[in-house]
């Protein structure tokens, strides 16, 4: 046992540090130290002692505890008196010669590259035994002691740490990037490794490790951040104790400087660092989850992994945050960031709610809660199903990462007929969620569905009820007047929904349920008050019960014809015809009685006397183009669902006569409208009426709005690729074509309209890929538009052209001479714009322009293999990709012939000269377009169109390197011609600052033939020796 201090224990820092100087003698220190360490004198037991530990702590981690107890041992003989009753020990060492020996052995680590593990061993193990030193001290003080000093207390521990640090703080600014990192990783370690740290050191700690943050090297950046992460911790915390600190700006404080590097350095190493070690705190909270759309996938990964499932209740956070967490992490490129999220979600998340809607039970920590649905309901409540379900939302794709990793739950669920009974929007959306889980895996997926899931019937009679709640409640709020509440009727609505969403994935082999359904979704399409997202679906699921025959599809155009005309009947019959309207619009009218259950007139008598009042004559108004347009959504979403011809199918030419040629024509704009995408669908089933109309959607887009517009370019769009021949065929007028690439052109110009250009992007970018529109201008447009700055917010033009550009190019050897034609263009236009704009935005710059575009002309990246692309490796028999050069070529002569012109301006020009510098040749191109490009080199070196020294060499090189391939293709050409030839030559390749290696490789085929004519001559002697014998 330890007794009182040892007297010996005043030596000061200085001392120590001298003391422990010495030039590095191991093998793993560099042979130049930073500093110089004279003489130690000779060795003692202590440092033998302290060595040999040291030593051990290399080895393994694993250990370290035991080594810990060794050096504490060590420390306790050398800091504390112990009574010795045999008399004084004669290698008795005080505190400062343990203090140095411990040092020395430090320093020698400041010097061990980053790649060496042993250094990180030593740097464990010296925050493992400080740990363990400033433990045991404080717990031999009195109690007394400790209590009344308010200030860190004074132990051999404490001034061995500061001792360190005394020496560790001058070598954070060496010139020696290793010592600079060694250092900040030790500082970094004690900090976190110590509860507390002498006030004198916390300054100097804080200002030397907050320089290391802008360090160059990113491994000293990610230990500065280490250590500053637990100050800034503390920081916080005294923040909170005293709110009236004159540290409350966070912004300007050391946890706001965090925040910024977090943000914007540029190594990936450090913001994940950061991530893992800044407090969480309510003004931290935003900038670590903002991570989850940083650019590196670890750092993705290490947020959804790591710190969220560390961040306590997923409750905590708010609504907006937890469905942007689920929607970036599911949607995430990475596959190991989504796994990270569904497994976050199915187990985390699940858990926070099971464990609070479960009665308290003692359990084993490391036991998973057993299936709560209560605790599924309430984690599906807590994303806001109703509204995260609609659409393109996250819940759906988060149940089918719930489903898929939680067996249990899987087979904990039951829907009985209680739970039918009494339906929420989460249980009917986990109903739904499992049900297509279920039909989207394998077949014992499929059964377990079909165990859980009620028969059709049964089914039937559910959705009915609910539907019939439904269409009672919506006209309830329709009878109530504007002064009244209104009762909100979006669960009601999102259940039929789901219900709906679940019919659709049943099992119509069971006539009489199939019957059931059938007559029920009849009725129900043509209720007036049913929404148009309910109504989709209701046909939607009736086109699968009708069966996907050609029958069942003049079956379900019928009945949905029938419940148009109802609609009309039903809502307005027998009123008198105006003299202005047309005949034909309200011959969809039925005579069908109306007996069917789910039936009601609302919004007064039709049938009343025509009042004066102009109220009364505007209502009607309004009511009849609420009729026509629920009337034209039940048309389209049948279009929607038919794939056979027009012409084939009479009930379809019914309607287009009847309903939707006269809405097309209606004075009233919403009408026209719907009428209009109608008249597109049926244009998609027969290319005859596609033909007559594309004028007409032609003008709809000249004269629209913005939204008409969109709608006509989409029409354009899906026509031309269904009929392609109405714009390819050469008996199209050219008139039209011009009219529809003009079309294309406005659109891509309209940047006062982002819709309007990001619809005529993406409409363009399908057809130019389906080989149907083949305009260079267009082309010429779309790369333009790709680095104008002023598509720079425009999301949607954006993503559609960096998706659409290589894809184009890489995919057929025409699309890369297409793009090699429209270079110098896109580079004139690119050029004129960043002059014109002269510093007022951002513009790309050019060099990377130049790089893209020899990228996308590059024919080694061609995916598509076709004769010029494949060449043959005769030692293998097999076919591998080529490196024929004839689309750079042609760039390179499109590139020069515009450098060469009198109008070229200087800036443009040195942009084509260096960009032909860059091209790739290859001498098995043709030696047409290589001789016309060697000649075009020389044309312009004589020309002088290079002026700087930069350019001109850049010419030089590639009018050397044209010249060596076009020999060695003559070459080649006269070897096949000489049938005595070595026919053996492949093309080889050459690029343009390879001229000395194509001159090698000329010469190693001149001496290969050579020898060949050599073994030739030997091969005729013997035969004449062996002649002569015979």
């Amino acid at each position: 046992m330890p007794g009182t201090v040892s007297a010996t224990s005043s030596s000061t820092s200085q001392t120590a540090y001298n003391g422990s100087s010495q030039k590095l003698s191991t093998r793993r220190i560099a042979a130049s130290s930073p500093f110089e360490i004279p003489d130690e004198g000779p060795s003692t037991s202590l440092r033998t002692r302290i060595c040999e530990i040291f030593k051990d702590s290399q080895r393994s981690t694993a250990g370290h505890r035991k080594l810990a107890t060794s050096l504490r041992k060590v420390q306790e003989a050398c800091c504390y008196e112990v009574p010795n009753a045999q008399g004084k020990n004669q290698d008795q060492f005080g505190e400062d010669d343990f203090n140095v020996e411990v040092v020395r052995c430090m320093i020698r680590l400041l010097c061990v590259k980053k790649s060496e593990g042993v250094g990180d061993r030593i740097v464990n193990f010296l925050g493992v035994f400080l740990r363990r030193a400033s433990e045991k001290d404080i717990a031999l003080m009195p109690e007394e002691m400790v209590e009344e000093t308010q200030t860190l207390p004074e132990t051999p521990s404490t001034r061995l740490t500061s001792h360190i640090l005394s020496i560790l703080l001058p070598l954070l600014g060496s010139k020696e990037k290793v010592v600079r990192f060694r250092a900040t990783q030790l500082i970094a370690h004690i900090i976190n490794s110590l509860d507390s740290v002498d006030d004198e050191y916390y300054q100097l700690i804080r200002t030397g490790l907050l320089k290391r943050v802008r360090d160059k090297e990113p491994t000293i950046r990610v230990q500065a951040v280490l250590g500053l992460g637990r100050l800034a911790g503390n920081e916080t915390e005294e923040q909170q104790e005293d709110p009236a600190s004159d540290n409350d700006d966070a912004a300007s404080g050391l946890l706001g400087k965090l925040l910024e590097v977090l943000q914007n350095d540029s190594s990936a190493d450090v913001r994940r660092s950061l991530l893992l070690n800044l407090p969480l705190t309510p003004t931290t909270l935003p900038f670590l989850l903002e991570r989850a759309r940083d650019v590196d996938s670890a750092i993705r990964r290490a947020l959804y992994s790591r710190l969220l499932p560390a961040l306590g209740d997923f409750r905590h956070l708010s609504l907006s945050m937890r469905e942007k967490l689920l929607r970036w992490g599911l949607r995430d490129r990475d596959e190991t960031v989504r796994k990270a999220t569904g497994k976050l979600f199915s187990e985390r998340w699940i858990e926070d709610c099971a464990t609070s809607a479960m009665p308290a039970q003692p359990k084993p920590a490391a036991e998973a809660t057993s299936p709560s649905l209560d605790g599924l309901l309430e984690l599906l409540e807590r994303i806001d199903v109703v509204n995260s379900a609609a659409g393109s939302g996250i819940a759906t794709e988060a149940m089918r990462e719930f489903w898929s990793g939680r067996p249990d739950y899987r087979h904990a669920v039951s829907f009985d007929d209680a739970f039918w009974g009494r339906l929420t929007p989460e249980s009917v959306f986990m109903a739904r969620s499992f049900n297509d889980f279920c039909n989207e895996e394998t077949a014992s997926f499929r059964l377990l569905a079909e165990e859980k899931m009620p028969e059709v019937t049964k089914f039937a009679f559910f959705l009915q009820r609910y539907t019939n709640e439904l269409v009672n409640r919506m006209r309830y709020n329709n009878a109530m007047t504007e002064a009244e509440e209104q009762e909100d009727t979006v669960e009601k609505e999102f259940i039929v929904e789901q219900l709906l969403h679940i019919a659709k994935a049943l099992d119509y082999s069971d006539e009489i349920g199939r019957r059931k359904m059938f007559s029920l979704l009849r009725e129900s399409l043509a209720v007036e008050e049913l929404p148009e997202e309910i109504t989709k679906l209701v046909v939607d699921v009736l086109r699968g019960v009708c069966g996907s025959k050609a029958a069942g599809e003049r079956e379900f155009c019928g009945i949905v014809l029938e419940a148009i005309a109802e609609v009309h009947d039903n809502v307005a019959p027998d009123e008198p015809m105006a003299d202005n309207e047309d005949e034909r619009f309200h011959s969809a009218r039925s005579e069908l009685s109306d007996s069917a259950p789910t039936k009601a007139r609302s919004g007064g008598s039709a049938n009343a006397a025509n009042n004066d009042t102009s109220e009364i004559v505007e209502a009607k108004a309004v009511r009849e183009i609420m009729i026509n347009i629920k009337c034209l959504h039940i048309a389209q979403c049948m279009l929607e669902n038919v794939e056979g011809g027009l012409q084939q199918n009479i009930h379809l030419v019914t309607m287009l006569n009847n309903l939707v040629v006269p809405a097309v024509r209606s004075h009233e704009a919403p009408i026209r409208e719907r009428g209009l995408l109608c008249l597109g669908l049926c244009c998609l089933l027969d290319q005859a009426l596609a033909d007559e109309n594309l004028t007409l959607f032609l003008h709809c887009f000249t004269k629209g709005h913005d939204a008409l517009q969109v709608s006509a370019l989409h029409i354009l769009c899906d026509i031309s690729i269904t009929h392609p021949s109405l714009v390819t065929a050469e008996m199209v007028d050219p008139a039209l074509h011009r009219s529809i690439y003009k079309i294309f052109s406005k659109g891509l110009k309209a940047s006062h309209a982002p819709e309007v250009q990001s619809a005529a992007t993406t409409a363009l970018c399908k057809l130019m890929l389906t080989s149907v529109v083949q305009d260079e201008d267009l082309l010429k447009q779309l790369v333009a538009l790709f680095f104008d700055p002023a598509t720079k917010d425009n999301a949607a033009v954006t993503q559609a052209l960096s998706y659409f550009l290589p894809a184009f190019c890489h995919s057929t050897r025409e699309n890369m001479e297409k793009m090699a034609a429209v270079a110098a263009a896109v580079v004139h236009a690119h050029v004129n714009l960043a002059d014109e704009l002269d510093g007022e935005k951002e513009v790309v710059n050019a060099t990377t322009v130049s790089n893209m575009l020899l990228d996308w002309t590059d024919t080694r990246k061609l995916v598509a293999r076709d004769l010029t692309a494949v060449a043959c490796d005769e030692a293998s028999d097999k076919e591998v990709k080529g490196t024929n050069g004839d689309v750079h070529l042609t760039l390179a002569k499109t590139l020069l012939e515009r450098a060469m012109t009198c109008g070229c301006p200087k800036e443009e020009r040195k942009i084509l000269v260096n960009m032909v510098g860059k091209i790739c040749i290859a001498s098995d191109s043709s030696r047409e377009k290589l001789r016309a490009v060697t000649d075009l080199a020389a044309e312009a070196l004589d020309a002088n169109i290079a002026t700087d020294t930069t350019t001109r060499n850049a010419l030089n090189k590639v009018h050397q390197a044209l010249r060596n391939a076009l020999g060695e293709a003559d070459s080649v050409c006269r070897g096949i011609e000489d049938p005595n030839a070595d026919k053996t030559v492949a093309g080889h390749r050459a690029d343009v600052g390879d001229a000395s290696d194509v001159e090698e490789t000329l010469l190693k085929l001149e001496e290969d033939k050579a020898v060949k004519q050599g073994q030739d001559r030997l091969s005729e002697e013997l035969l004449l020796d062996e002649h002569e014998d015979l």
